[in-house]
């Protein structure tokens, strides 16, 4: 079974992700090796305005932006009541009330029914089921058309 294993470990080192899957890898370090991409070389063409500056990224301007507003402390404020409301708040009220949703099939209540049944029949002595589910003497047979 190992054998098996590292040959699959083998297979999956062969395979490569190229330009099929619609994606590619840039380097983000800082470093100014040659041929690596950085995200100020990366910046569009259009990016310039009409006075020759170009665009400032936020990362620049503010190290932690989360991407909720251009002024570090706003942003950092902002995050912070997202993060509370969607996730605090969202985990423990959508919790409590999935808990406490009714019965879902009327399975408690079917398993509630069952016991109180089960206890009512061994108080009256009588067997827990019986063989037949419906009554034979309230069942009422169709006539057989060939005896007239």
């Amino acid at each position: 079974m190992a054998t098996r294993l590292l040959g699959i470990g083998s297979v999956f080192s062969r395979i490569r992700l190229g330009p099929a899957c619609g994606f590619r890898f840039v380097s983000q370090t800082p470093s100014g090796a040659a041929g690596s991409a950085t995200i100020s070389s990366l910046q569009p063409a259009h990016a310039k305005d009409v006075h020759g500056h170009g665009e400032v990224s936020p990362y620049e301007k503010n190290p932690d932006f989360h991407g909720f507003s251009e002024d570090p402390h706003v942003d950092q404020w902002n995050m912070k009541m997202a993060f509370f409301f969607g996730i605090s708040l969202a985990i423990v009220v959508g919790g409590t009330f999935i808990h406490y949703l009714p019965d879902h099939g009327m399975r408690q209540w079917a398993r509630r029914e069952a016991e109180r049944l089960i206890k009512e029949r061994e108080a009256a002595g009588l067997p827990l089921m019986e063989e037949n589910y419906y009554d034979p003497r309230k069942i009422t047979l169709p006539s057989n058309g060939d005896e007239e």
